[in-house]
């Protein structure tokens, strides 16, 4: 074997796979996008970062695209090329844009990534509409893919647990900080599983459905995208405390601002540490916001955090071992895997 051949058969970085992935498949989705109503097309568009408001076009890239990169590497992963989890790619990141449009509003967020929401750019009902475009779209790629039916039915699931998994996180909220009707580690992981995992799990395993593989080899990218969504959803949570604002393009502290049950302070308010019982009594009556930070550092919920998210990356990590994957797409995945989780920490 030569040197020359060694290195094209090397795995690629986490950094070089998202770009290898996202020019691969953007073609395609912006072609799906140009086929929507023009202005509603403008909003989808913006949601992407393509353009601004009006549809002046920008170059940057939007986001990592994450889970577009999942999809074509689940299609490597059952041994076929990465064309073949395009398909898949552009309806996960479709449904992706979708849930984020309508996420904003249920949430009342007025930025992303560092920009005006759709809602607050273009208003609530166009942005609504923008959403069920999307969703609409995203049906209409799968149903012509190869294995379309199978396809559906894979997302469609994904789509229900998405669902159940939003509407328990805005259950949270109503929920007491102390007492026994207060939110448990427990739930908040099967939330985290739901909202955030489901479509990581599903991008995967759309994938490989759609490059031919087993249902063994489905069903367990299916389970390593579900532990990824909760170590993202863990990491997204510490970030949202502690992160670097000229990062994360939130506000310092904007999680706790908003006074959201996120992991770290659910794990801090189980610790014995006597930091948890003042930490109890600071968020019931609404308390400063970096007082607040420092006392779920001091009762362990940075730590216990990051490690819980650890542990996820693992079980995700095992869940490729066992069953028949192309070895190269399997070391990029993993890659990508480590990669997510040491984001901006």
């Amino acid at each position: 074997m030569t040197a020359l051949h060694t290195a094209v058969q090397a795995p690629a970085s986490a950094p070089e796979v998202l770009v290898r992935c996202r020019e691969l498949v953007r073609p395609t989705l912006q072609e799906a996008v140009g086929r929507m109503h023009p202005w509603v097309g403008e909003m989808a568009a913006y949601s992407f970062g393509w353009c601004e408001v009006g549809g002046t076009p920008v170059g940057a890239p939007g986001g990592k695209g994450v889970r577009q990169a999942l999809a074509v590497l689940g299609a490597e992963a059952a041994g076929a090329p990465g064309l073949c989890g395009v398909p898949a790619a552009v309806a996960v990141e479709l449904v992706h844009a979708f849930s984020l449009l309508h996420d904003d509003i249920m949430d009342g967020d007025t930025t992303r990534r560092r920009r005006p929401t759709v809602w607050k750019a273009y208003g609530t009902g166009p942005a609504v509409l923008t959403g069920d475009a999307l969703f609409a779209l995203a049906v209409e790629t799968l149903a012509g893919a190869p294995a379309g039916p199978d396809a559906l039915r894979l997302l469609s699931g994904a789509l229900g647990d998405l669902v159940r998994g939003q509407a328990d996180d805005l259950l949270f909220a109503e929920r007491p900080w102390s007492g026994p009707r207060r939110v448990r580690p427990a739930e908040y992981r099967a939330m985290a599983e739901h909202k955030t995992g489901s479509l990581l799990g599903g991008a995967l395993a759309l994938g490989a459905l759609l490059g031919g593989a087993p249902p063994a080899a489905v069903a367990a990218l299916d389970r390593a995208g579900r532990q990824l969504g909760i170590a993202f959803q863990i990491l997204d949570d510490v970030l949202g405390i502690w992160g670097d604002p000229a990062v994360t393009g939130k506000p310092v502290l904007a999680d706790l601002r908003e006074r959201k049950k996120t992991f770290p302070v659910l794990l801090a308010l189980q610790s014995p540490d006597p930091a948890a019982g003042r930490l109890a009594a600071l968020l019931e009556s609404a308390g400063e916001p970096a007082e607040a930070a420092a006392l779920i550092d001091e009762a362990g919920g940075r730590t216990t955090a990051l490690a819980e998210a650890h542990r996820h990356i693992t079980a995700a990590d095992a869940a490729l071992t066992g069953v028949p994957l192309q070895a190269r797409a399997v070391a990029e995945l993993r890659a990508l895997l480590d990669f997510l989780v040491r984001r901006d920490l």
